[in-house]
């Protein structure tokens, strides 16, 4: 569930995606619509082009800096990307690769389909990843289950990689391509010949080489399963068996037929895969085994070499997720030494971070939660020695990028404002404090060259869609990448004078912990009381309000009278360690209960009409909505639940343990945070949703309490949707699901005066 943190129909509102400005009429979007009075429908919050305008997905500097390059859907088909560059030199904009033009439209596999799921990206088109040669002369493109290099002259070569090639990759300095086909990794020269597999074919179909494994990158964010060393000379790359990995049967329904996958899943206190790394020449040749110690049931969370090749760095996570050790390997031998630890404090777990650097000195910077609060440490490992860099009651949210010339770090944090997080720069080498190179009031994120020159700072307000723009790196704009103003034919410029601002404030939890919450309120009239849409996620690492651009979603909703109300309660991140621990071996405990006092604190208000609030969540949410409805009768007019969990032993082992323990150890816990046990409870109108080949949330999950609710007797509503994965998303489907919505809260009272 790392990556299902929000609703699918949000999903597919809020999607970053980029689009070349064109008049509304040229994009499938009636005169009519464009001409209505300000008034937002849920038919245009999912029409084509998208509200949120030309906001880049994908945007990458060229690595000699002359090219900024991004996807962008077409302006008729927002789903469909193709590949656009910046010269910055001419300042001119240009199509470098037609996805139309290169497609073959043939079928994707089996692997890449449920890949893309992982990624979020299922439902998204032609071009949706690329990579740079390291000359900045050619671009390596996948599409349609075959591989490309095209030179930006125009030349576009066709790789020989065979059918189907998962994972591809350009090496390190560019002089080969590599990918997974067969469960096998396989090498390709760039300058011609054929592709050579450089691990054994094994005869177990069990096993994978080139791969990371499902946990990894459903929960870890970690989706490569080889890292080319510098200079190309050598590869790390993992192995993964799922022989004792339990098998389920995965049933995808659809409109016309229904098709069974046996998948290796590794479900909550259940044996995951067993994972090695091997160190191997570019030929094959060489190959030798890291030494990841005597336990193999382990997670290998990150691995990296070392700026000069001398060494390969591979962070060890025990299964209970309470500590994590970086091994140092020598690339000769496999031979492993523990270059540090990091520990959990008590009743906590160790969250996975991508915010480090192996600097070219020996140092690394490193983000650590050890005094309670996410910020960056520089480690010396000749001395053994500790220099903390960032310190406060916040979080660094992101290390952007490394100027080791300068003795400079670039990173996010909430210094300023946890609502809206600002870019920072900070001087490691000889300390002080940070310097903020952004704007107060927009919430802010950057990355930065490989020379560490220029920051591309990506910034949104709550009437602001995403803007993206080139800066110095004193924070001084140079250009804009994309202004996205919203003015003349920006699509959301019709609807701008009847946006209606969010306000922000905080309530006091039970025991006085402060609570952020967003609430966007209609043109209300003197005396009348409105209906509250509650949304929630709830859940660990998702922060849902902010001070960004979100979904016109909830504009909409506004539209049709409701107050739209969202809090975050404790167990989300970016407030520190005893914030976010407060869920530890309590899922559905502490979260309802602040979601509780949210509910309370609407029916204050004297304009809150107190027995029309409806909550509403999907995944994690859809799980809260459950919980909080068997828990609070009668506080909630309606709930909405969408791919909700209702037994955590059904959820895999990496994403349900580091928070809930093993259930074969803690059974009386997983018993408590399930939904079944009190699904009896529950007594007010509930509406079920679920799409039928969700590989995610798998639908078991919803059946089981379907079941237990006819046994019962139990009255409840809920709409199916054949062929839908987790995120049951689309320009007509997202919105039936808000019209099924609407239409039962609707049967059921819950409307506006």
């Amino acid at each position: 569930m790392h990556f299902a943190r929000f609703s699918a129909a949000l999903l597919a509102a809020t999607c970053l995606v980029a689009s070349v400005p064109v008049a509304a009429r040229d994009a499938g979007v009636s005169k009519a619509q464009t001409q209505e009075s300000g008034v937002l429908t849920l038919d245009r919050v999912f029409a084509s082009p998208s509200l949120s305008g030309p906001t880049p997905r994908g945007v990458k500097l060229s690595p000699d800096g002359h090219w900024l390059t991004m996807l962008r859907p077409r302006a008729d088909e927002r789903e469909r990307y193709d590949l656009w560059g910046f010269d910055r030199k001419s300042g001119q904009w240009k199509m470098l690769i037609d996805s139309k033009t290169l497609s073959s439209g043939a079928a994707l596999s089996e692997a890449e389909k449920m890949q893309r799921e992982r990624l979020r990206v299922g439902d998204l088109k032609g071009i949706i990843s690329y990579s740079w040669a390291a000359d900045s002369k050619a671009v390596l493109v996948p599409l349609d289950g075959a591989l490309y290099l095209a030179s930006l002259d125009g030349h576009v070569q066709k790789l020989e990689t065979g059918a189907d090639p998962l994972n591809p990759a350009l090496s390190t300095s560019g002089k080969y391509v590599s990918f997974v086909r067969d469960r096998r990794f396989w090498v390709v020269p760039v300058a011609g010949g054929q592709a050579q597999a450089i691990t054994p074919a094994e005869a177990s179909e069990t096993v994978h080489w080139g791969e990371a494994e499902f946990v990894a990158q459903e929960e870890m964010a970690r989706f490569k399963g080889a890292w080319w060393s510098p200079g190309d000379k050598l590869v790390a790359i993992e192995r993964f068996d799922e022989a004792h990995v339990g098998v389920v049967t995965r049933t995808s329904i659809g409109a016309t037929g229904t098709k069974t996958f046996d998948q290796r899943y590794p479900a909550a206190g259940t044996p995951n895969a067993e994972v090695s790394i091997w160190i191997v020449k570019a030929d094959g040749s060489g190959k030798v085994e890291v030494d990841l110690g005597a336990d193999k049931d382990i997670y290998v969370t990150r691995v990296d070499w070392a700026p000069d090749g001398k060494a390969l760095y591979v962070q060890r996570q025990n299964r209970d997720q309470t500590k994590l050790d970086v091994l140092k390997a020598d690339p000769a031998t496999g031979q492993t030494t523990v270059l540090f630890s990091e520990t959990a404090r008590p009743k906590m777990w160790l969250n996975v971070t991508d915010d480090y650097r192996f600097l070219k000195d020996g140092t690394l910077i490193w983000r650590s939660e050890r005094d309670g609060f996410g910020h960056l440490y520089r480690f010396d490992p000749k001395a053994g020695t500790w220099t903390q860099l960032t310190k406060g009651p916040w979080v660094v949210t992101s290390l952007d990028g490394v100027d080791e010339k300068g003795g400079k770090l670039y990173f996010t944090g909430t210094k300023d404002d946890v609502l809206a997080p600002q870019v920072y720069a900070l001087n490691y080498a000889h300390g002080g404090e940070p310097q903020r190179l952004t704007e107060l009031g927009f919430a802010n994120s950057a990355s930065i060259d490989r020379s560490a020159q220029m920051l591309l700072v990506t910034r949104s307000g709550p009437a602001q869609p995403p803007q993206v723009y080139l800066a110095d790196t004193t924070g001084k704009r140079l250009t804009w990448v994309e202004e996205n103003r919203v003015s003349g034919d920006h699509p959301y410029a019709p609807y701008l004078a009847a946006h209606r601002a969010p306000t922000f404030g905080t309530i006091k939890a039970a025991d006085g912990t402060d609570l952020h919450y967003k609430m966007i309120t209609p043109v209300m009239q003197p005396g009348k009381v409105y209906p509250v849409f509650f949304e929630h996620y709830g859940g660990p690492h998702s922060q849902v309000v902010s001070k960004g651009w979100t979904s016109p979603l909830a504009e909409a909703i506004v539209a049709k009278g409701y107050i739209y109300f969202e809090l975050d309660n404790r167990g989300s991140p970016n407030r520190g360690v005893d914030f976010e621990s407060a869920i530890w071996h309590a899922m559905g405990s502490i979260e309802v209960s602040d979601q509780r006092d949210g509910a309370n604190f609407l029916k204050t208000l004297p304009y809150v009409d107190g027995k029309k609030i409806a909550t509403y969540g999907w995944s994690y949410g859809g799980y809260m909505t459950l919980k909080m409805l068997s828990a609070d009768q009668g506080l909630y007019a309606a709930g909405i639940a969408g791919a909700p969990v209702t037994d955590w032993k059904l959820y895999d082992t990496y994403y349900t343990e580091r928070y809930m323990g093993d259930p074969r150890k803690d059974k009386a816990a997983y018993d408590a945070a399930g939904v079944l046990g009190k699904a009896s409870n529950i007594s007010d109108p509930l509406l079920l949703i679920h799409g039928l080949s969700d590989d995610n949330v798998v639908f078991e999950n919803s059946s089981a309490l379907i079941a237990k609710f006819q046994a019962e007797a139990k009255p409840f509503e809920m709409m199916l949707y054949p062929g839908y994965t987790h995120r049951v998303s689309g320009p007509k489907i997202s919105v039936h699901v808000w019209n099924t919505i609407f239409a039962f809260l609707a049967r059921h009272g819950v409307t506006p005066p």
